[in-house]
């Protein structure tokens, strides 16, 4: 590699894992991008004057008097409207075979916005999935994650998101993904012919594990580009946050740092957040709205990376398989959007909150009578028809291959309750009873 003036060699490295090399510098800053015997790499510890470097390709076949050049700067991603309609991988290189992007380098990774800066969010972003818009409905600048079991299709419906989503601009960080999954995003944008507004960030299980550490930085400064310099309504994507976390885990275990819960690193709580803060509304009108799947293991919501992920987000969504129906579901009892009040009832119909609650209620009523029926007593002629109900609402309104609009979603719900319920049994307000029953 050719090198250029000023620029800072040496040649003697003291130490070498799997996945990193430690070796003695002088004036490198953090995050600063470096080739080790013609290996990207990147600064991440500085002790003195003991610097260790993150090798991306691994360090195999790395001798301990390799060349190690340090570059200057930190990573950095060429932000410009080219972006749009691109598929590139976790350095900002273009993957779909086009040419590079042009304008000006902006460095990864910054500091999330001052909150003097920020506006309360107030504004509906609308996927057209019911078991979200109706019962877990998001707000611009919301930060919320997915969680699913491996199993099952997050990725469909992180593609349905991304094409009913009401906003301006979608950037996809995809991290570990099977050539399977990549695949299937490339055709369905193409095929959608929404390449103009989406922006995607793959890196797959043939590319090196730790290049996933780049991705979230790479999306999300897309995404300020796009809000903060064109004021538009930006919705990222994120999917497998969990590989993600394993790849910081192997980074650390190469490190010889001491593993925390679930053999996940100590910092795991301030990675994910510097992640998740990122989401924002500006008084501008820009906003960043961050949806980021998050695999379980067997189902197991206590593991260290949704534990973590809990307390930073603002709400989860859970997807499930409903068993009644042979769908997966937006299960209602366990998502949650904390900021949906925000704008159910104000920038949606005037109803929204009381169909949602009594939705719920009844369905939860089902439940019960479900427990009651496996466990051999006798069911109510209410319990009968809770039942009934909630086999129709699970199929026409929280399955995820629903798309309706908000306005949609509570006509078939008030269709449902006077299908099976009289008024005063669903415990809505009269004057709203009066407006929008079913006749």
């Amino acid at each position: 590699m050719a090198t250029k003036a000023f620029q800072k060699i040496y040649t003697k490295i003291s130490q070498i894992t799997k996945a990193t090399c430690t070796l003695k510098a002088t004036g490198v800053g953090a995050d600063e991008l470096a080739m080790v015997d013609g290996k990207l790499a990147q600064v991440v510890k500085i002790a003195g004057d003991e610097v260790t470097l993150q090798v991306f390709e691994g360090t195999g076949g790395i001798p301990t008097d390799a060349e190690v050049v340090f570059m200057g700067k930190a990573p950095t991603l060429k932000v410009s409207e080219q972006l749009a309609g691109r598929v590139l991988n976790a350095f900002g290189n273009p993957r779909d075979g086009g040419a590079g992007v042009g304008g000006g380098g902006v460095e990864i990774g910054g500091p999330s916005v001052n909150p003097v800066r920020r506006k309360q969010p107030s504004e509906l972003i609308a996927t057209g999935i019911a078991g979200i818009d109706l019962n877990n409905t998001l707000v611009s600048g919301q930060k919320i994650p997915f969680f699913a079991d491996p199993d099952q299709p997050f990725n469909q419906v992180m593609a349905m998101v991304a094409l009913r989503a009401q906003t301006d601009k979608i950037i996809l960080g995809g991290m570990g993904m099977t050539n399977d999954d990549y695949l299937y995003f490339k055709n369905v944008f193409s095929n959608a012919g929404a390449l103009d507004r989406i922006v995607s960030f793959m890196n797959t299980t043939e590319d090196p594990a730790v290049e996933r550490l780049l991705v979230p930085d790479m999306a999300l400064t897309a995404a300020e580009y796009f809000a903060v310099e064109k004021n538009e309504k930006v919705l990222v994507l994120l999917t497998d946050m969990t590989s993600y976390a394993d790849s910081l885990a192997i980074v650390s275990n190469r490190m010889d740092q001491i593993p925390s819960k679930d053999s996940m690193p100590g910092s795991l709580y301030s990675d994910l957040a510097k992640i998740y803060e990122k989401a924002v509304q500006f008084p501008s009108g820009g906003s960043i709205t961050i949806i980021a799947v998050t695999t379980l293991s067997g189902g197991d919501i206590t593991h260290a990376v949704p534990d973590n992920t809990g307390y930073i987000t603002e709400g989860q969504l859970f997807l499930r398989r409903d068993s009644d129906i042979g769908k997966v579901i937006v299960d209602p009892f366990r998502s949650l959007s904390r900021l949906k009040q925000l704008v159910a009832g104000k920038k949606t119909r005037k109803d929204h909150p009381q169909v949602m609650n009594a939705a719920v209620r009844l369905y939860a009523d089902a439940a019960n009578a479900k427990t009651k029926m496996e466990n051999g007593f006798d069911l109510t002629d209410y319990d009968n028809r809770t039942l009934s109900f909630a086999k129709d609402y699970a199929d026409k309104l929280l399955a995820i291959d629903v798309n309706l609009n908000t306005t949609e979603m509570l006509d078939v719900t008030w269709g449902l309750f006077a299908k099976y319920f009289k008024p005063e049994e669903v415990n809505i307000k009269k004057e709203l009873v009066d407006e929008f029953w079913t006749k």
